[in-house]
C-alpha cells in the first residue's frame, strides 16, 4: 500500500475516534443531568390490620421512580374511609385491590367478595379443629347422621362431604390470623360460600352434626367421595360406595295364621279291687 494512502487512512481513523468520544461525552452529560421521572403515591404509615378503616394518620406519601404498580393510589382522599381487606405493612403502597369498595365500611362485611356470602357455623373445640381454624385457611365441611326416610338402617349413621375448599373468613370474634399459630377456643366460624352453598350449610348445621376438616391452601382439587357408614368400618369396606337403602314396604301386613288348637284329653282312673288303671277319652267339644 502507498505510504501516502496509509497516512490518510490513519488520520481519518484518529478523527473518527475523537468525534465519537466527543459525541459520547455530550450525550452522556445530558442524560445524567435530566431529572428522573417520579410520581407521588400513597403508602401506609404503619402496619394496618385486616378489617380496619383508613384514617388520616394511617396514610403517607412517597415519591416513586419508574412505572407505578397497577392500581396504586396517588390521592389520599381516594383511600380515606375505606376498609382494608388484606393486611398492610408500613411503607407499602396502597393498592385498589387491597381496599374494599367505597362506602362498604370495614370489619368482616368488607372482606366479602361480590356474589359471595358469609355463613356462620357454631362449633366447639373439636369441630373447630382444636382451635387451628384461622382466617384465610381452607376447609372441607362434613356432615354425619341418619338420612331421612330410612327405618332402622342396617349400616348405622353415615358421613358425607358436602363442601370442599371453602375459605375461612373469621374464627370467633377475631378476623385476624394468629401470628404465633397457637390454638384458641372458637365458638363461631364464618365461611365464604355462594348463596346456594349457604342454604345447604345452614340446613346441615341445624339438622346434622357438622365437622370441619383442614386442607392445604395450595391443594384446590375437589375429591369425588362417596361417603361412608358405620357398617362399612366394621365390614372392612370403608371408602366403597354406600349401598342404596332398601325400600320400606307399604300396605297392610299379611295376617298371621292362627296356631292349631291342641286337642283336650280326659284322663279317668279306674279302681278294680286292688288294681288301678287309667283310661283316656277325647272331650265332646273336640269331637264336634
Amino acid at each position: 500500500m502507498n505510504r501516502r494512502v496509509s497516512i490518510i487512512l490513519f488520520t481519518a481513523f484518529i478523527i473518527a475516534a475523537a468525534c465519537s468520544y466527543f459525541v459520547y461525552r455530550v450525550v452522556g452529560n445530558r442524560m445524567a443531568s435530566a431529572p428522573a421521572r417520579s410520581t407521588r403515591i400513597v403508602v401506609a404509615n404503619k402496619d394496618i390490620s385486616l378489617g380496619s378503616v383508613l384514617h388520616d394518620g394511617d396514610l403517607g406519601t412517597v415519591d416513586l421512580t419508574g412505572d407505578l404498580p397497577k392500581g396504586a393510589i396517588t390521592n389520599a382522599k381516594d383511600a380515606l374511609g375505606r376498609g382494608v381487606i388484606s393486611n398492610l405493612y408500613q411503607g407499602e403502597p396502597i393498592l385498589e385491590s387491597r381496599l374494599a369498595a367505597p362506602g362498604a365500611g370495614g370489619g368482616l362485611a368488607a372482606t366479602i367478595r361480590p356474589g359471595m356470602r358469609a355463613c356462620a357455623i357454631k362449633v366447639d373445640d373439636v369441630v373447630g379443629v382444636a382451635g387451628f381454624v384461622t382466617p384465610g385457611m381452607r376447609v372441607d365441611v362434613l356432615i354425619s347422621g341418619n338420612p331421612p326416610g330410612e327405618v332402622n338402617p342396617s349400616d348405622g349413621p353415615r358421613v358425607k362431604t358436602i363442601l370442599q375448599n371453602i375459605e375461612v373468613l373469621s374464627a370467633g370474634t377475631d378476623i385476624q390470623k394468629d401470628s404465633e399459630g397457637k390454638p384458641k377456643q372458637v365458638q363461631v366460624v364464618n365461611l365464604l360460600v355462594t348463596p346456594e352453598q349457604a342454604e345447604n350449610l345452614s340446613l346441615a348445621s341445624s339438622q346434622t352434626h357438622v365437622q370441619l376438616v383442614l386442607r392445604n391452601p395450595l391443594d384446590t382439587q375437589v375429591a369425588d367421595t362417596a361417603g361412608s357408614a358405620v357398617g362399612n368400618l366394621y365390614s372392612g369396606k370403608s371408602g366403597e360406595p354406600l349401598p342404596k337403602p332398601k325400600p320400606v314396604p307399604t300396605g297392610p301386613r299379611p295376617a298371621k295364621a292362627a296356631p292349631a288348637a291342641t286337642p283336650r284329653v280326659l284322663l279317668i282312673e279306674v279302681f278294680n279291687g286292688s288294681k288301678q288303671s287309667e283310661a283316656k277319652f277325647a272331650s265332646n267339644e273336640d269331637k264336634k
